[in-house]
């Protein structure tokens, strides 16, 4: 631009007035006055609602009624996409993120066995047996970052996660619990407070069967030789060196597994917790001590 022409527009900016809400107009012609219906001869016979009939009357159909023929949602058949949604089993998400943050601020002791009773205590996850929720499942988000040596029970886990655990030397156990022994693992002091025996822990059913007995998954029913070299592949399939736990000092505590129809660590079926005088009742009876056994 020259300085003759930035002259002339800085001249005609200081004669415009400045810009406020008191001269701001639309552009002329932008702007047409609405018509006034239903007032006679200056707004029309109709208001613009056409001739007779339910839409001129104020009274519409319901949404998706098509005046009589069958509607869409009848015509098109069902399909079997969520047959049985009501029955599916839920697993509510444990990330390793979040697991190193609750052992870092204390809420969760690494250097004893971890399960649901402590997950719960530790307001980590939030299970609802009565809401189909069978337990936690263990994913991989923040594996980059975690670092902690644990012995975790959990009802499933990912390939990485277990990969990520491992790698520190950790070992990481998946079970089955059913709805009843979920809500007892999960609120224990309520139901010590009852004053009843431990129950035994029920055997996952038919469909869920090949998850636990599959060493990849590192489940409870597999075998343990098979457990020993699937870690070994796991760690040759990551590219990291497997830490023997035989030669750890926390090898007592990361051997520790529960029996198949055990709940809690330490306390058999068949158990009563006496919480007023903090007492363990064992049965002694022959065919107790047989119902109980695994």
């Amino acid at each position: 631009m020259s300085g003759n022409g930035g002259t002339k527009a800085l001249e005609l900016l200081r004669s415009l007035p400045r810009v406020s809400l008191a001269n701001l107009r639309p552009n002329p012609g932008s702007k047409k006055r609405e018509r006034r219906r239903g007032r006679g001869r200056y707004g029309g016979r109709k208001c613009g609602r056409g001739h007779k009939g339910e839409r001129q009357r104020g009274n519409r159909p319901r949404l998706g009624f098509e005046g009589g023929q069958t509607p869409f949602y009848l015509v098109i058949p069902k399909y079997g996409f969520n047959d049985g949604h009501s029955l599916r089993r839920q697993y509510q998400p444990l990330s390793l993120q979040r697991l190193q943050y609750l052992i870092d601020l204390g809420r969760v002791d690494p250097t004893q066995p971890i399960d649901l009773t402590q997950l719960t205590n530790a307001r980590g996850v939030t299970v609802q047996p009565l809401k189909r929720d069978y337990g936690v499942q263990l994913v991989e988000e923040g594996a980059d970052i975690f670092s902690a040596k644990v012995n975790i029970e959990v009802q499933r886990a990912s390939e990485l996660a277990i990969a990520a655990i491992e790698k520190n030397g950790g070992v990481v156990t998946t079970s089955f619990y059913d709805p009843r022994s979920l809500e007892i693992l999960c609120k224990p002091v309520v139901f010590f407070l009852r004053g009843q025996p431990i129950p035994k822990r029920m055997l996952p059913p038919e469909d869920l069967v090949r998850y636990y007995t599959d060493a990849r998954n590192r489940g409870y029913l597999a075998d343990p030789s098979k457990v020993a070299e699937a870690r070994l592949e796991l760690a040759k399939k990551y590219g990291y060196v497997l830490p023997d736990i035989t030669k750890d000092e926390l090898f007592k505590m990361l051997s520790m597994r529960k029996d198949p129809r055990q709940i809690f660590f330490g306390l058999a079926p068949g158990w009563i917790v006496n919480m007023a005088d903090k007492k363990i009742l064992k049965p002694t009876d022959e065919k107790l001590l047989k119902y109980y056994s695994s």
